[in-house]
This record gives C-alpha cells, structure tokens and sequence, in this order.
C-alpha cells in the first residue's frame, strides 16, 4: 500500500492546496488561485493541477472536483478552525439567519454561497476539514456543521463514517 493510499482524503487536499495555492507569496501559487476563482467549469478542469488532484483522491465526478477546487482557491491561510466555527461565536461572522440559508441551499448554488461564507472568515479556516467535507456534502456534514456553528459536541453519529474529527485533519 502506497503512502497516498494510506492518507485521508483532507490529507491529500491540505498537501494539494498548500503545493499549488496556498503559498500566496509565489506567483503560480497566486496565479492558479486567481483562475480558479475566475473561471467557469471547462477552464477549471483545463488546469492540470486539478487533474492531478482527481487521480490522487480518485474523484470522478467533474462537478464535485470544480466545487472543490474553486472553494479551495478562496481560502488564504489554513488553520485547525473548522469554517462553521470561524463563520459562528460570539460575535459570530455569519448572522444565524444567513448561516441557515447557507445550510438550506441548492448544490448548484454551493459553491458560490461557501465562496462568501469563506470570505467572512477573513478567508481562514481548516482547508483539510472544508475538503473532505466538500466532497461528502450531505445531510449528515450540514449537521455537523451546525453544531460547529454554535460551539456545541456534536453527536457521536455525526462524526463517524467519511467525516474525520478535526484534531486529525487539521494536521
């Protein structure tokens, strides 16, 4: 078994967007950002760098690489934060109401509202917790979400299966 084998999914992603966008202070690193915050759906999956990102996670479904990767390009800086705790608190960055249609809505409009949301966290948050929730978005990852929002213990349901705690993707 490979070493890649053996990482999680918010592994990868976190070694992923700190190689190809999270190093800010280096041109490409700014220059892949900036496209895939600009571009739509075909230029996105132009990028090789995305590409290598779907072989290594195995990710086959376009539309859930290009919500990735453009959520991805809005965050500046990685921390053990997971969004919905950054968005919650008290005083909290996202109003309750706001935080409820961002849980409310559609898959087609996700992207865009998660690309607001990360900017009201002042563009930080835990990139390997947001990209292994990105790829599992589900009913199960919007409660969880809730319970971060609000500084609560989620249940325990809720963190099983796909989701991982956050002590160990934030490393």
């Amino acid at each position: 078994m490979s070493e890649v084998d053996t990482k999680r999914p918010g592994q990868i992603i976190l070694g992923w967007w700190s190689q190809n966008i999270g190093a800010r202070e280096a041109a490409h690193a700014r220059a892949l950002a900036a496209r895939l915050r600009r571009a739509g759906p075909v230029a996105v999956l132009s990028e090789a760098a995305v590409h290598d990102l779907a072989r290594v996670l195995r990710v086959t479904e376009a539309a859930a690489l290009i919500r990735l990767v453009q959520v991805l390009a809005e965050v500046r800086e990685h921390t053990s934060r997971p969004l919905a705790s950054a968005l919650g608190g008290d005083p909290a960055a996202m109003s309750a109401l706001r935080f409820q249609r961002l849980m409310r809505v559609s898959d087609d409009d996700l992207t865009d509202a998660l690309r607001r949301a990360i900017a009201m966290a002042d563009r930080r948050c835990n990139v390997a917790a947001l990209g292994e929730d990105m790829l599992h978005w589900s009913e199960k990852t919007r409660s969880r979400w809730c319970f971060q929002y609000f500084g609560a213990a989620a249940p325990d349901a809720l963190k099983d299966g796909a989701d991982a705690s956050d002590e160990e993707i934030s490393q």
